[in-house]
């Protein structure tokens, strides 16, 4: 196997196919990890430590909201780094966003307590986790254009499947350090961490964060530009505003890409923060739900999303063989049936729970693959980063951002049963297959145009 991928013209510099992987996979990695070391830590850290006390409730939401805050700084991460992107190019933009993102990360494990500074705490807590969205914004559409601009002919949506693998990578990474660290810190009061994972133990993982955005600057660094964006500036094609040139000229691309990725993210969302809520929930909680202790249920996550992982690398391929549009509408089909079977899956005991975490995550690895190429390939070179990038992240706020908050709604509603959130699944999912269906294919279409 040739080192170098094929630049599109004879003599062209080349990225070797083990930096495009490693560049396209190593941001989002990062990203993914830390939203699961956030999650985490907002419901076993962050309510003791930087909010007053007295009331625990309040101090859980308050911790919760500032989690979202993330998901208003994405959009506008996404217009700055797109329009960066689209003009300057894709390496220093994605060293821009991985540097951004990382630097936050790591200092959130340095800041003071409420005990320390009072409501200083919670505000840079806030001002780190504004700065983490708004790197996200623009690290996932640089990473997919890393891995699919730099694609040999037929196998882009294989090499999309790399970005998408930061997801379960960055779940396991995440999920098992607060494990192993919680291990190693024993509490004997099960509804409360230890003082020692309380006073600097839950540091280590946003400090460790460090490590991977290293490995990533080495890595991104050594890229050189595509021959996609190459063409665009030979070509005198680069746009002064591509913000305004994508809405102009690709606004139905644009939401069409929104609502490719609408079931993905309801599904991602269902299958990580619900089902961490609802699976550790006892049965004689306000909320019933299926009464694991955390440790067990997140080591049966951790299986289900080893199925994400192996399953997005399993959409690539046939993505390229079938088609990105055929592809999806049969998984987004088998989404809408899985929202209906959550009700007797779950009544299944523990073969029923790992069956729905199983075929959720496999779902989940299925959808999410192909998006990595799919999304980039709607808009012209000119315009890829930004148009994608807005596709990807707006769709965050109508999937992700208000998810778990129907989901629980919709989990009280329902008295403790999970039936109409599986139904909120199916509908969001219908969506996404009405788009598809008035979709194009997209797997032929010339990258570098």
């Amino acid at each position: 196997m040739s080192s170098t991928l094929a630049a599109g013209s004879a003599g062209a510099v080349a990225n070797p196919r083990s930096r495009v992987i490693l560049a396209s996979l190593i941001g989002t990695t990062i990203e993914f990890y830390d939203f699961y070391v956030y999650a985490t830590a907002a419901v076993l850290v962050f309510p003791h430590l930087f909010f007053p006390p007295g009331n625990e409730t309040t101090a859980l939401l308050a911790s919760f909201a500032i989690f979202g805050a993330a998901m208003v700084a994405r959009p506008l991460g996404a217009i700055f780094f797109g329009h960066l992107g689209d003009k300057r190019g894709r390496k220093v933009t994605l060293v821009g966003a991985l540097l951004t993102m990382g630097i936050a990360t790591f200092l959130i494990g340095l800041l003071p307590t409420f005990h320390q500074v009072g409501w200083f705490a919670p505000a840079l807590l806030v001002v780190m986790r504004l700065a983490q969205g708004f790197a996200i914004g623009g690290e996932w559409s640089g990473a997919a254009l890393v891995a699919t601009e730099n694609a040999p002919p037929g196998k882009r949506a294989v090499y999309g499947t790399f970005p998408q693998l930061g997801a379960p990578l960055g779940f396991i990474l995440a999920n098992g350090l607060f494990l192993i660290i919680a291990a190693l810190l024993p509490s004997e009061d099960p509804t409360r961490p230890s003082d020692a994972f309380l006073e600097w133990g839950w540091r280590i993982p946003f400090l460790f964060s460090i490590v991977m955005v290293a490995v990533g600057l080495w890595v991104r660094l050594h890229l050189v530009e595509s021959t996609a964006f190459k063409k665009t500036v030979s070509d005198g094609k680069v746009h002064k505003l591509p913000l305004a040139s994508v809405f102009r000229t690709h606004f139905r691309q644009l939401v069409l890409g929104t609502f490719y990725m609408l079931a993905t993210y309801v599904l991602f969302y269902l299958m990580t923060t619900f089902s961490l809520s609802y699976g550790r929930a006892g049965t004689g909680a306000a909320l019933p739900g299926l009464g694991y202790d955390y440790t067990t249920f997140v080591l049966m996550m951790i299986i289900g999303v080893v199925f994400f992982g192996v399953f997005t690398m399993v959409s690539g391929p046939w993505a390229d063989r079938w088609g990105r549009r055929r592809t999806l509408i049969g998984v987004t089909l088998a989404i809408m049936a899985f929202g209906l079977l959550w009700v007797p899956m779950l009544a299944g005991g523990t073969f029923g729970v790992m069956a729905w975490l199983i075929l959720g995550f496999s779902l989940m690895g299925m959808t999410f693959g192909p998006m990595g190429a799919l999304l980039p390939e709607l808009f012209p070179a000119n315009v890829r980063y930004t148009g994608s990038g807005i596709a990807y992240n707006v769709s965050s706020i109508l999937g992700a951002a208000v998810a778990p908050f129907i989901a629980v709604a919709l989990w009280a509603w329902g008295g403790g049963s999970p039936f109409w959130v599986g139904v909120y699944l199916t509908a969001m999912a219908s969506l996404t297959l009405l788009a598809l269906l008035l979709g194009k294919e997209t797997r032929d279409v010339d990258i570098e145009a």
